[in-house]
């Protein structure tokens, strides 16, 4: 009788330790240009099956601005990874999460410190800000 409540309790407490994995926000995937850019600039997000990326503005043909995008996981914990726009890549960390959004946040970067992403009307939408700046970017999924 001992050995089944040992047996029971094992089984209990070390079920009681799972922890959930996080998962990737599937609700990117896709190629999206944004809505409410600057005139003459048109900017894109372009998010593959592996979760990397590409975010790029053109001002006509000429690109203006370009950053290289990647969702890892680190120590079990998901990050936005940013390159090409500073000397190393900044990371940004996930803080909250639903099936339809994520916020990312890096304190010790200058700008931005938030970056946040949701779905919303079948528009990607994305907040970037620091304590007195933000952004905002609203994306219209482009076909196939």
């Amino acid at each position: 009788m001992r050995s089944i409540l040992f047996l029971v309790c094992l089984i209990f407490i070390t079920s009681c330790n799972t922890k959930i994995k996080p998962h990737k926000p599937n609700f990117l995937l896709g190629k999206w240009i944004r809505t409410n850019d600057k005139p003459g600039n048109t900017t894109y997000e372009i998010w593959n099956k592996n979760f990397t990326g590409l975010g790029i503005t053109l001002k006509e043909k000429d690109t203006t601005f370009k950053e290289i995008l990647s969702i890892v996981s680190i120590n079990d914990t998901l990050t936005l990874k940013v390159e090409d726009v500073n000397a190393t890549p900044t990371l940004f960390q996930f803080t909250s999460q639903t099936d339809t959004s994520f916020v990312a946040e890096n304190p010790t970067h200058d700008f931005p410190t938030k970056i946040k992403y949701w779905l919303e009307n079948k528009q990607l939408k994305a907040h970037v800000s620091n304590a007195e700046f933000g952004i905002d970017f609203t994306f219209k999924r482009l076909k196939k």
